[in-house]
């Protein structure tokens, strides 16, 4: 089963602690939330940044707009789900 982007955070949460050798207690939800935070921003940007390069490379505007429109809409249900998940 895939694991959720909270998941993974809290997962990252758990190493870091480890490394920095702090106890479980030391505000884990604060990081996991900064790391989710962190992870889901780049994906927005990358999605964003993507959209861009396919619309310059496409010689058909409609196409190219139309496949902006999609990655826009994906974003949209990434940001709504994540936010779901908290």
């Amino acid at each position: 089963m895939t694991k959720s982007l909270r998941d993974r955070a809290k997962d990252a949460t758990k190493e870091i602690q480890d490394i920095l050798g702090v106890s479980a207690d030391s505000h884990p939800k604060e990081v996991a939330d900064a790391i989710e935070q962190t992870i889901t921003k780049a994906l927005l940007e990358e999605r964003s940044r993507c959209a861009v390069v396919a619309a310059n490379f496409i010689d058909d505007r409609d196409k190219a707009h139309l496949l902006s429109e999609e990655i826009n809409r994906i974003n949209t249900a990434l940001v709504a789900n994540l936010s779901a998940l908290r």
